[in-house]
């Protein structure tokens, strides 16, 4: 089977040929001079840079005073596209190196900062409108130097991708701990806010993604897909097809670069496992009947520019998917995620282990649970670890035994971890937290919903239905993030209660 890739460019091909053949017979030259004449930069020359400081001497401009800030002209598109260059020209730990001078040099004038605070503290006995302005004077003060430069760079083409990749660099650097830089963070807090302001909902385009959507976008589609991995062209002809939707958030000032993609599968019913949906056939070339769409079932939803992380884009993907879904199928009445537990066996191989050190794994199971276990496994006295060898490896699916003695077990420790492990009092997995944060309930645990090696190896086969009742989201929402409730089924609760009964933790 020709891979996704290939595929795209023998589609494009046609086209470009001809198109490429038309413009080189009325220039009369060949297609190798199309070439270089297409390849041909058009960025200006640039003075050579020897050095970090003096790029950044040059590039990044001195704050306007308070008096000036609405009169002083901007530097020169060539200081934003030199800047650019530079640090595209830059090794890794170079970049660490540049974006600590830029963060630490080139941020507030605290000096400034101190002396204006003690004037906002002496006029507070004055009139209001000499404290407000005291105030706003502060407030100016307290802009870093390279905000400036940042703005500028966003308005050169190609300047916002840019800036998303830049900020997913210095989170990169961030999370690894190769810089622990107060600069730096400061920085990175500065970046975000900006480009929480650029990407807000009201300029972002919803847009449908279709078999005749550009072949490029597609492959960029199945490039970024990080739930279930797209194996080839058929597969993402599949997911863009009949009983099923893509969209994808877009942005003018990165064309042709999707930022979150959400995948939903139409069905009679709320899915419970994966491998009908990502891997049906049976739905390529055939005919919607509306009848049998009851259902959306968001299977998939993937950011894909690191560099916009925090920045909330894909709650307001899946509120305004379920608005056009309404609006198609007026009479589509259940709204559901299908979603992977990931971390769940990270946090079960953990637990164990801790079990084992205290002498309590008897509280994860039951005496009947452990003795099925040990039969299988002819592990007496050493079930626990042998249960933890076969979970780690997932070979204990190949044994049916296994499974249906493992299922109860499994199912409570499982909804114990979504519903009652905790990070500051918010749900410990991101995508319950995530689906949580936007007033989903967790409705329902599915066994053996995904069987695929990835799966098992994640959450031992295990995931669960978000479902989103349109009416409770909003109170929802705000229970949790108010009160740190989270909205649960009966199933859930049950089983839930069950573990509680059963566990001596």
């Amino acid at each position: 089977m020709i891979p996704l890739h290939l595929f795209c460019a023998l589609r494009r091909s046609a086209r470009s040929w001809r198109q490429r053949g038309v413009l080189c017979s009325a220039f009369m030259f060949n297609p190798r001079d199309c070439r270089e004449v297409r390849c041909c930069s058009t960025t200006p020359d640039l003075a050579p840079v020897k050095t970090m400081e003096e790029i950044l001497k040059r590039t990044v401009a001195p704050l306007p005073t308070y008096e000036t800030r609405d009169k002083s002209p901007p530097p020169p598109e060539s200081s934003s596209i030199e800047f650019m260059h530079f640090y595209r020209s830059l090794e890794k730990d170079q970049k660490l190196e540049f974006l600590d001078k830029l963060s630490q040099d080139f941020g507030v004038d605290h000096k400034s900062v101190s002396e204006l605070a003690g004037k906002v503290v002496e006029t507070q006995m004055r009139d209001m409108a000499t404290v407000l302005q005291v105030e706003d004077r502060l407030r100016y003060s307290l802009t870093p130097r390279y905000r400036q430069l940042l703005s500028h760079i966003s308005r050169v083409e190609g300047g916002v991708k840019f800036l998303v990749d830049l900020r997913a660099d210095v989170i990169e650097m961030i999370s690894s701990k190769a810089s622990e830089s107060p600069h730096l963070r400061d920085f990175n807090g500065t970046m975000k806010g900006l480009l929480s302001e650029w990407f807000s909902v009201g300029l972002l385009r919803l847009e449908r993604i279709t078999w005749q959507s550009p072949c490029e976008l597609l492959q960029k589609i199945s490039q970024y897909e990080a739930v279930h991995p797209v194996r080839n062209w058929t597969d993402i002809k599949r997911r863009v097809g009949p009983y099923r939707r893509c969209y994808a958030f877009t942005h003018a000032a990165m064309p042709g670069e999707p930022l979150v993609v959400l995948h939903v599968a139409l069905s009679e019913d709320i899915s419970n496992n994966i491998q009908a949906i990502v891997r049906e056939f049976a739905t390529l070339d055939t005919e919607e009947d509306v009848n049998k769409i009851n259902a959306a079932i968001f299977y998939s939803i993937s950011s894909t520019q690191a560099g916009l992380q925090g920045v909330e884009l894909g709650n307001y993907l899946i509120k305004r998917v379920v608005r056009e879904l309404q609006s198609e199928f007026p009479h589509i009445s259940q709204f559901s995620s299908l979603s992977p537990i990931p971390g769940f066996c990270s946090w079960l191989q953990g637990l164990m282990s801790s079990q084992r050190k205290e002498g309590r794994g008897a509280g994860l199971l039951t005496e009947q649970e452990w003795r099925e276990v040990e039969a299988v496994t002819g592990s007496e006295g050493g079930a626990m670890d042998s249960l933890r060898k076969l979970l780690g490896s997932g070979d204990w699916v190949r044994s049916e035994r296994l499974v249906r003695a493992l299922e109860p077990a499994l199912m409570r420790l499982c909804a114990w971890y979504l519903y009652g492990e905790k990070r500051r009092g918010y749900a410990l997995n991101p995508v319950a937290n995530f689906h949580l944060q936007n007033g989903a309930t967790m409705w329902r645990l599915n066994w053996q919903a995904d069987t695929s090696p990835r799966g098992i190896g994640n959450s031992c086969g295990i995931m669960v239905n978000y479902r989103y009742f349109l009416q409770e989201t909003s109170s929802n929402r705000a229970s949790y993030l108010q009160n740190k409730a989270i909205a649960a089924s009966d199933q859930v609760l049950s089983l839930v209660s069950q573990f509680q009964k059963n566990s001596k933790l």
